[in-house]
């Protein structure tokens, strides 16, 4: 076969974040800078549910760990991959709300936006990824009731807390 007839992807780009809840924006926003470069077809609200979810794990990572994570960023040729790896071995739970600094959200935001989400273990601790397809993004009444129950959950989870 011709290189020609052979589809090619970017190379992964995976990078570390530091345990400061300062380092989780600018790694979200790179993150988007990322698949604008490589022109992956995701529109405007496709690229903003990629950040949000992006800050949800990242600072998932940064509450959980206190220590480094390593964040990798992969386009399938299908759908867009981010992973954040850490050293937690504590599960990833959509019912529990964390009051993390990005919004509060935690991963309730993460499985209704993102097209895909879960976790793996990996060495010492697990690796927490999402995946947005270029052909779903979540619009409409069904973006608002993901957004209004993920906000619902953290009034209910700080009620009985």
């Amino acid at each position: 076969m011709s290189p020609l007839n052979t589809a090619s992807f970017p190379v992964p780009y995976e990078w570390g974040v530091e345990p400061d809840a300062a380092a989780v924006p600018p790694a979200r926003r790179l993150i988007v800078d990322i698949a604008r470069f490589w022109k992956v077809p995701l529109s405007d609200d496709a690229l903003r549910d990629v950040e949000l979810c992006a800050g949800e794990l990242l600072a998932n990572a940064v509450e959980h760990t206190k220590a480094r994570c390593m964040v990798t960023v992969r386009w399938t040729g299908l759908r867009l991959r981010v992973e954040a790896a850490d050293t937690s071995l504590h599960l990833p739970d959509p019912a529990t709300t964390q009051d993390m600094v990005t919004g509060g959200r935690g991963l309730l935001l993460v499985a209704g936006l993102a097209h895909s989400w879960g976790w793996a273990p990996a060495g010492a601790g697990k690796v927490v990824w999402f995946e947005v397809a270029s052909d779903q993004v979540v619009t409409g009444d069904r973006r608002l009731a993901v957004l209004v129950d993920a906000a619902k959950a953290q009034v209910l989870d700080r009620l009985s807390g």
